[in-house]
């Protein structure tokens, strides 16, 4: 009988480390063992989430000590020591640390982490191209070339079928009056400030114009997502749906926080609806399933923790319903994706970003590798890549000012 392989490796420090990424900052966790084993997860304090580090530090002197292969045991004993707090920023630090006891318990094991989520189901995973125009449009100075028109979007549209992908998203933009100089609408992010979230003419023009353009470049055979984020309510969700209609849609994403209003939306829209990627945990996920509010239910596993995103991932799977992970980091994040995504069954699309920072590979030890609008896992120990320290020392990070989704476009 073979003996049962047992991780010895106790936690000795967890610390969090940060760099300039361009327009926002990449942030690292990084747990050490006392036999030499580095973890590693990747966190997000940009998207209304300030404070995730203070908040790992806290929880720290919990974790340290207690063997990394325990980690079901550890994320519960932290869940019940900030009970009366549960959510929100605390629920992404212990999402954060998850993460970084995974990397470390398969690093000691030899294998990859999809081995400890019950094995890969695929060898690759189709990818949508996400942030497309978005990124050259919102950022120019750091994703070239910088789009400025309509024939800006035609021509990244041409890009992402060139290039081999099958499926992209984009994101709402309004125009001037000569169809030029887009501007990213996100007033549920403050940027610009119209709290009341009335969708107009003006824009529904423009947002039909800019995913006609879209489509004009991809070709009849890129499936075409959009997201709408926080930035309607109700009455504006469907606006839009009526108004874009006649496209073909892979899916609408949107998101609301009442499930009953999703599932109305759901049930008038003609494309299918993707949704809930703020949301953290199990309990938070129950009354949008149990309301069938959504086709596909988007999972930030950077924030949950990818042990607890395969839970949530089995509760879409008993009211039948597909997933897709969040992911819009750095490399190591989309590693951490793709091993959840190699793992869970009901699995939809991955997104990724294919348009980068101009030094993102030299932040990584390895960049995911693509093939035919597909992700190639690796079986390289743990996620596959780390943070190169080194790398990251040389670009220290900006210093904190506006959340990044505040910003005035």
């Amino acid at each position: 009988m073979t003996a049962a392989i047992k991780v010895t490796s106790k936690v000795t420090g967890v610390e969090t480390l940060s760099c300039d990424a361009g327009w926002r900052n990449y942030h690292f966790v990084k747990l050490t063992t006392d036999d030499g084993i580095v973890g590693w997860s990747e966190f997000d304090e940009g998207f209304g989430a300030p404070g995730v580090a203070a908040a790992i530090q806290r929880l720290r002197a919990r974790v340290i000590g207690q063997p990394v292969g325990a980690h079901e045991r550890i994320y519960a004993e932290l869940y019940a020591v900030t009970r009366p707090a549960a959510g929100g920023v605390v629920a992404l630090a212990m999402g954060a640390i998850e993460n970084a006891l995974l990397d470390a318990k398969a690093k000691a094991l030899g294998v990859p982490c999809y081995e400890l989520l019950g094995g890969k189901l695929r060898d690759c995973i189709r990818v949508y191209w996400s942030h497309c125009a978005t990124w050259r449009i919102n950022h120019p100075d750091f994703y070239k070339p910088a789009i400025t028109s309509l024939d800006g979007v035609k021509a990244i549209g041409r890009e992402v079928r060139e290039r081999g992908f099958t499926a992209c998203k984009t994101n709402i933009f309004v125009y001037d009056e000569n169809r030029q100089n887009p501007k990213g609408w996100r007033p549920g992010f403050g940027s610009p400030s119209y709290p009341e979230l009335n969708v107009d003419r003006h824009v529904l023009r423009n947002l039909r114009m800019h995913l006609e353009a879209l489509r004009d470049g991809t070709g009849p055979e890129v499936d075409i997502l959009l997201d709408l984020n926080f930035n309607a309510k109700t009455e504006g969700y469907l606006r839009i749906l009526r108004n874009i209609a006649h496209l073909d849609m892979f899916w609408i994403e949107l998101d609301t926080y009442s499930p009953e209003a999703l599932g109305y939306i759901r049930r008038q829209s003609p494309h299918p609806i993707a949704s809930c990627e703020t949301l953290l945990g199990v309990r938070e996920f129950l009354p949008y399933f149990r309301e069938q509010a959504m086709d596909v239910a988007i999972i930030d596993t950077p924030w949950n923790g990818v042990w607890q995103s395969m839970k949530i991932a089995n509760l879409a799977e008993a009211h039948e319903v597909n997933v897709a992970p969040h992911n819009f980091y750095g490399h190591l994040c989309t590693m951490m994706n793709a091993h959840f995504s190699a793992a869970v069954p009901n699995l939809r699309i991955m997104e990724t970003d294919i348009d980068r920072i101009e030094w993102d590979h030299e932040l990584f030890t390895h960049a995911p590798e693509y093939a035919e609008g597909h992700l190639v896992m690796p079986d390289r120990p743990g996620w596959g890549t780390e943070p190169n320290e080194a790398a990251l020392r040389t670009r220290p990070p900006k210093a904190a000012g506006l959340l990044n989704y505040g910003k005035k476009s």
